[in-house]
């Protein structure tokens, strides 16, 4: 059986995996012969070029150090500064440096060079994310005839927004590069489907690109999910069983509404805690008797773009807090800081409502993992962006457009209003959806796509394209 490498931006570090994604590429390896191949997260003057190999749990993993001048133009530039808010159409976010292309180009090029000496000639390569999309590229010129897949963890970007990416073209010809690449969503694929039937190559300079042949790489639709039976083993767990109890006392009679989120521009936060105000406003019934609990871990909080997120949160919970807050009620809690799958699992199981309202989002797990950990005898309501990629499995939850704060608003109501019948019948409906997108067979159905034998035969990129937008 063929091995099995797994390249990512970092490398898994010891103790528990953070995230269920980590779990799932693990006991891929721990069933199949292979290793996890990424960036040690060491910063040093003078990088070395080959990779060390290191037994981390029982997981193989080869590692290599950055010099730093190079990971800031690749993580926090490149990737961070350009790629990610433009794939998430938040252009007007993007900060342009033209040296940090050249930075994310060469770090790609240091993962091939070394990882190409690790590889055998039946090993199937399976990149993951925006971080690493010329990575099939460098390790070809190398001579790698392997097959290398690529999944993308965030959304595709429409047209436009591909366009105003510097080196658009060069990242899109990398990708040709691939032999499969996963995406999210279906919307993700016809995104792409897009690009690929009307690309219109720049005649910068004088001279008129070739278009890029996608003949060669398969693009499908691979939505990610979670473990919902161990997230609903986790919500009986003493630790979780801990949280409940608190959250119990804390809140006495009141309904949990829950936001468990990164603090990023792209999960909408502002918009929500103007959505609860406006809940609070329009529904004075509600005071006193609701709770808004917001969990916002910092990411990336050296970027200006996300400092000025968390200042806009900070200055728009309190006036929340100054316009309703009594002396014996507080209507909201934003809470910078992480918490365990224990806790957090405590705290689904506990909310009412779980408010999901990203800008826009590749996926957004916390969808799964709300309803793995629900009660089935008294389960919450989800209410759930229609701009996540979950909005395309989850059809049961109350989807809104989070920019609308009137129409969120007026979901809340909804979810905190609706009857027992109608929330189990709702979940009922998302649990099956969430059992059917687990996350194991996420990685076990890209893996057989991919390998040798297994995967299908790859005709007109464009006929794939087609069948995979409308299937």
């Amino acid at each position: 059986m063929s091995r099995i490498v797994i390249v990512s931006n970092r490398t898994p570090g010891k103790g528990p995996a953070a995230g269920g994604l980590a779990v799932a590429l693990r006991k891929v390896l721990s069933e199949r012969d292979g290793f996890w191949f990424g960036w040690s997260g060491k910063l040093v003057d003078q990088p070395g070029n080959e990779a060390r190999m290191e037994d981390i749990d029982g997981l193989q993993v080869a590692q290599l150090d950055l010099a730093r001048e190079d990971h800031h133009a690749y993580y926090a530039g490149f990737s961070n500064s350009i790629l990610w808010p433009s794939f998430h159409l938040r252009l007007d976010l993007a900060t342009i440096e033209s040296h940090w292309y050249e930075g994310y180009r060469r770090v790609n090029q240091q993962f091939a060079r070394a990882l190409m000496p690790l590889l055998k000639p039946d090993d199937i390569v399976w990149v993951h994310d925006y971080h690493l999309i010329p990575l099939a590229s460098e390790l070809r010129q190398l001579g790698a005839r392997n097959r290398i897949g690529f999944y993308l963890h965030i959304p595709f970007p429409t047209a436009d927004a591909l366009y105003a990416i510097p080196h658009h073209e060069e990242l899109m010809r990398d990708l040709a590069r691939y032999d499969l690449v996963g995406m999210q969503a279906k919307r993700d694929v016809a995104a792409f489907t897009e690009f690929a039937e009307h690309q219109a190559p720049s005649t910068f300079g004088g001279h008129q690109a070739q278009p890029i042949d996608f003949s060669r790489t398969e693009i499908d639709a691979f939505p990610i999910g979670s473990d919902p039976a161990a997230f609903a083993r986790l919500a009986a767990s003493p630790a979780a069983t801990k949280m409940v109890h608190r959250m119990k006392r804390a809140l006495g009679d009141q309904c949990l509404i829950l936001g468990v989120d990164r603090l990023d521009y792209s999960k909408g936060l502002p918009q929500r805690v103007e959505a609860y105000e406006k809940l609070l406003a329009n529904n004075a019934r509600l005071r006193r008797n609701v709770h808004l609990l917001q969990v916002a871990p910092p990411s990336r909080d050296t970027i200006k773009e996300y400092q000025e997120t968390s200042d806009t949160l900070d200055a728009m919970c309190g006036h929340v807090m100054g316009r309703f807050a009594e002396p014996d009620w507080q209507p909201l809690t934003y809470v910078k800081r992480a918490y365990g799958q224990p806790s957090l699992a405590g705290l689904y199981r506990l909310a009412r409502v779980a408010l999901v309202t990203p800008l826009r989002d590749g996926m957004n797990l916390v969808a799964h993992e709300f309803i793995g950990a629900q009660d089935p005898a008294n389960p919450g309501v989800l209410v759930l962006s229609r701009f996540a990629g979950a909005a395309e499995i989850f059809h049961d939850a109350l989807l809104v457009n989070p920019f609308d704060t009137d129409e969120t608003a007026e979901a809340l109501r909804i979810a905190l209003d609706m009857p027992l019948e109608e929330r189990k019948q709702r979940w009922r409906s998302l649990m099956d959806a969430a059992e059917e997108h687990n996350v194991d067979d996420w990685a076990i159905n890209f893996i057989e796509r991919l390998a040798p034998g297994t995967a299908r035969k790859a005709g007109s990129t464009r006929d794939i394209l087609y069948l995979a937008s409308v299937a």
